[in-house]
């Protein structure tokens, strides 16, 4: 069994760090994703860069790097914290990527796609918490990264337990250290938050 846990952990970092909006935004546009926009591997900066139809194809890919090796985490009976530790390592793959000089994304979509693959419920319950953090807080970086810290004491407070709660904390914690990084950046595009110019 430590053996198998240590193949789904390598398979978490290894799928989280395919780098698909580089390689999307590249093949479209020829560019590399990350000299624009925020600088980040993310479906929002594809979006930016290479329009809403790729974005679209990159969170869904993105997605799949969390689900996939998490769902089959959980089918082949590893434990709960063996679990989260998959997800959270996808989702440090795509924050940290082998496959692009350790210079990725976010995580937002990875975590979604682990939530998903152990509970929908819980996504949509994560997923609301974000978008509220979010339009409350009227800053991206910060409200993802106290949904990061509160996702999974509202999964708790509306009675989800095991896995799905491991999950969450996984990777919540990840995603709230990724996001410091932009707690102070001003954004501009896509957001409510967006700049306005001075008077």
């Amino acid at each position: 069994m430590q053996f198998e846990m240590f193949l789904f952990w390598l398979w978490g970092y290894l799928s989280g760090s395919l780098p698909f909006a580089l390689w999307v935004t590249r093949l479209v546009k020829g560019v590399d994703v990350r000299d624009g926009g925020s600088g980040h591997v993310t479906t929002t900066n594809t979006i930016r860069q290479a329009g809403w139809t790729a974005g679209a194809l990159v969170l869904v890919l993105d997605m799949g790097k969390g689900f996939l090796p998490t769902y089959f985490a959980v089918r082949a009976g590893l434990p709960d914290r063996a679990v989260a530790l998959t997800a959270a390592l996808a989702v440090i793959g795509h924050c940290w990527p082998l496959f692009a000089g350790f210079r990725g994304g976010m995580g937002l979509a990875v975590s979604g796609g682990a939530l998903l693959a152990v509970s929908p419920l819980g996504f949509l319950i994560a997923l609301a918490t974000l978008l509220a953090l979010v339009l409350l807080i009227r800053h991206a970086a910060r409200g993802s990264l106290f949904a990061g810290l509160i996702g999974p004491v509202v999964l708790w407070l509306v009675g989800l337990r095991g896995v799905v709660l491991w999950v969450a904390v996984a990777a919540g914690l990840v995603i709230a250290g990724r996001f410091t990084i932009d707690w102070n950046r001003k954004y501009r595009e896509l957001w409510l938050d967006r700049e306005r110019p001075e008077a």
